[in-house]
């Protein structure tokens, strides 16, 4: 999954039209994620993310053949498009960041083959340079440590991505996702509604059979739906941000 609100001109990384691409700042830039009003995490980081941000589930398009929507976990960092109030100046306003942007300006897409996974760039960031900083490839375009390392961490995300399609994809079969939408009043009265996400539907949840539940106790995914559903009011805290951004 590669989210256009932060990879603006994501291509595929090649060691020949990128062989004298060096790396001039860190990798996990915070502010390439300035437009992001949402993230997306995987079930492993829920133990941490669920803590700090508001998680909730969204369709990420449709699964080829099935009539389904693929659903994916995102962490909310902002209530409107374009916003996103976990990012202070050059802060970052929660101890946890998510994976999907600590490996930025790296990602991994499938190109070609469906099965085949390619390593991503985005080429209009600003920490590239053909003449200053760490190489990705040596003269005979070899990849150098840092883009070793990039790749094996984009290597684990993407395992982690894949069984997190799995959660959802059985939240989805199972029928435990429902459509929602968060109303606030302002102080001034104004009224604030986000829409289109899902969370889960805790009625359809508690008429499970008995079966059901113990079997998604034991493989970890009803203590992943309780992190979910814990985090929900943190999404009081970035009204809180929000008003006090635009006093400021």
């Amino acid at each position: 999954m590669i989210d256009r609100t932060v990879y603006r001109n994501p291509i595929a990384l090649d060691r020949n039209e990128h062989r004298t691409l060096r790396l001039t700042r860190a990798i996990g830039e915070l502010s390439a994620s300035a437009a992001a009003n949402a993230l997306f995490v995987t079930a492993v980081e829920f133990v941490d993310v669920c803590r700090e941000y508001p998680v909730v589930f969204v369709r990420a398009g449709d699964e080829p053949g099935s009539g389904k929507s693929h659903i994916a976990p995102m962490a909310v960092l902002g209530l409107v498009q374009g916003e996103n109030l976990y990012l202070d100046a050059r802060t970052w306003r929660a101890t946890y960041i998510p994976a999907s942007l600590r490996r930025y300006p790296f990602a991994m897409a499938r190109v070609a083959e469906p099965s085949q996974l390619a390593v991503v760039i985005d080429r209009d960031w600003e920490g590239w340079s053909d003449v200053d900083g760490q190489p990705l490839f040596d003269v005979d375009g070899q990849p150098q440590p840092v883009l070793e390392q990039a790749r094996k961490f984009l290597e684990q995300f993407e395992t982690e991505a894949e069984r997190t399609r799995l959660f959802c994809a059985r939240l989805r079969d199972e029928e435990l996702l429902q459509d929602m939408r968060f109303d606030a009043t302002l102080p001034d009265g104004n009224k604030l509604t986000v829409e289109g996400f899902l969370t889960v539907n805790e009625s359809k949840l508690a008429e499970l059979p008995d079966a059901k539940v113990v079997e998604l106790h034991r493989n970890g995914m009803l203590g992943l739906v309780h992190m979910q559903q814990s985090s929900l009011p943190l999404m009081r805290r970035l009204i809180e941000w929000r008003l006090a951004r635009a006093a400021t």
